[in-house]
């Protein structure tokens, strides 16, 4: 990493610069197209891409959900609302989220989230068990009268991996290794209801897809949208209504590419027991001394 340091700090700077776009942007009863869109355009002004596309989670929807094309939803009143977007520069990832209340029974639950995030990003130090980190977000949710999603974890970003091997938990008792000096995490705590399931599950549909084989496409329009998938994303995930801003009738080629898993899905995340869920993100290099939040 210490090579791409100074890109990975510049994409840092970029997504902090659109935390405080996101946070001051208007939401409540806009259409999430709309919010997914105005994120990544405003990634684009600033010079950068979207390292995968905008997630916007309204309430027991914890993660993976972006707009399709011609999507409808709106953001409803009384509402919580996970958004989380990421920054790529040359292949360098920094990963973020901001969740934002509609409801001030809600404003406890974001402030658990956040909060075990600041006592994990303190804690992080080389040769500092990924495990330990679990344990301290746990607690901190926990003091506040919730509850950690335990299948949900933060992850190691390698250039061009959003997600690079290791994951730092959410809760106490997984163990996953031990941080490293320079190495990139997203770090991420999910809080919900305490009578809450406090897992996700994976609903039937997806909308974030990623090439994982280049070869094997049949038809001329597959082997040409594998091509465009390939120059314009690489390894990262992509929106199917990208696909469809690209070519409104790629479709079938589209279709084509998922029955034979040149591209996979990531279906969207649940709240098991559909309780109301927060989230709070910072990507954070590892240093002699501790981290580095990139993001802030």
């Amino acid at each position: 990493m210490v090579e791409d340091l100074e890109k990975f700090e510049k994409s840092g700077r970029i997504l902090s610069e659109m935390r405080e776009y996101v946070k001051q942007m208007s939401i409540q009863g806009k259409s999430v197209l709309q919010i997914c869109d105005d994120v990544e355009r405003k990634i684009i002004e600033l010079g950068a891409r979207s390292a995968f596309p905008c997630n916007v989670g309204i309430n027991e929807v914890a993660a993976h959900y972006t707009s399709p094309k011609d999507d409808e939803t709106t953001v409803p009143d009384g509402s919580i609302v996970k958004i989380d977007f990421g920054v790529e520069l040359d292949g360098c990832i920094t990963d973020t989220a901001i969740s934002r209340s509609l409801n001030p029974a809600y404003d406890s639950m974001i402030l658990a989230a956040e909060t075990a995030l600041q006592e994990a990003l303190s804690a992080v130090a080389p040769g500092r068990k990924l495990s330990d980190i679990g344990g301290i977000i746990e607690r901190a949710i926990n003091r506040y009268g919730y509850k950690p999603i335990r299948n949900l974890t933060g992850h190691k970003i390698d250039r061009y991996s959003l997600h690079a091997g290791k994951s730092v938990p959410n809760v106490a008792g997984m163990e996953g290794g031990k941080f490293e000096v320079g190495e990139v995490y997203a770090i991420e705590p999910f809080a919900t209801l305490k009578e809450a399931e406090g897992a996700v599950h994976e609903a039937r549909n997806a909308y974030i897809f990623r090439l994982v084989r280049a070869k094997g496409a049949k038809s001329i329009e597959a082997k040409d949208l594998v091509d465009y998938i390939q120059s314009q994303f690489k390894s990262l995930p992509f929106a199917s209504r990208w696909i469809y801003n690209w070519r409104n009738d790629a479709e079938a080629a589209f279709l084509e590419l998922l029955k034979n898993r040149l591209i996979i899905g990531y279906p969207v995340l649940v709240e098991k027991s559909g309780a109301v869920v927060s989230q709070a993100e910072h990507t954070v290099l590892v240093t002699e001394e501790g981290c580095r939040i990139l993001t802030a």
